[in-house]
């Protein structure tokens, strides 16, 4: 039942919260909902969740307009395209994924037009291993883009993603959160007031990115279990 993986979840970030001396309040579960139902994220938020994240735009609307009833908080954890900026703006509380000064100034103009008194929160996606395949943005490249979205009056800065390149040795992916850690507290000054996430850490990998300073973890297959098995 995803009750009980749940309070397994909440039990492992109170050990890893303890080892470092750590509020575990201080950490937020964002379960991963792309491609699960309406019915389980109901069962989830009935178990004490009420944030969620969705990588494909269109699904997320559907299941945003499905769960207005609840009072959910919907984050955009997928790679950004330029024409589904506008559906970004419109329908989620957070995006996750910023790595471009052009994707952050249409966020920016499009939630003028449909919110204009609540700013969209918003992470800088980082890519420190230089991945290909993956979006996101070198330690290098980190300073120009903040000082962009910093000046943009509709965003929230409040941190960085990153999902750190998947090593046989957990070691070196603890260092990548390690990294991105020392990243957030080089920043924390030109952050400003709102630079308070670090968001880090997956079903697999969630405990060591605790450690870390994750405030936000990113869990699916953990929480929900596998794909199809509602519940």
């Amino acid at each position: 039942m995803i009750h009980e993986q749940i309070q397994l979840v909440r039990h492992a970030i109170e050990v890893a919260c303890a080892s470092n001396d750590r509020d575990s309040s201080s950490v937020r579960v964002l379960a991963v909902s792309k491609t699960r139902s309406s019915a389980e994220i109901r069962l989830a938020h009935d178990s004490g969740i009420n944030n969620f994240g969705e990588n494909y735009v269109q699904e997320a609307i559907q299941k945003i307009h499905e769960l207005r009833d609840l009072p959910l908080t919907w984050h955009y954890i997928g790679g950004i395209q330029s024409n589904k900026t506008k559906d970004l703006a419109r329908y989620f509380q957070w995006v996750h994924s910023i790595d471009r000064a052009k994707i952050a100034s249409r966020l920016n103009d499009a939630r003028a037009e449909c919110q204009p008194n609540d700013p969209l929160n918003v992470c800088l996606q980082l890519n420190l291993e230089g991945e290909t395949q993956k979006s996101g943005i070198s330690a290098d490249d980190v300073k120009d883009l903040l000082q962009h979205t910093r000046q943009l009056p509709h965003l929230r800065v409040r941190g960085f993603m990153i999902v750190p390149k998947v090593h046989s040795d957990s070691s070196l992916e603890q260092e990548g959160f390690r990294h991105a850690a020392a990243l957030f507290r080089k920043y924390r000054g030109i952050g400003g007031d709102n630079w308070d996430t670090l968001s880090m850490g997956m079903s697999n990998d969630f405990a060591a990115a605790v450690v870390e300073g994750a405030t936000i973890i990113r869990l699916g297959t953990v929480l929900f279990g596998p794909r199809g098995s509602l519940r």
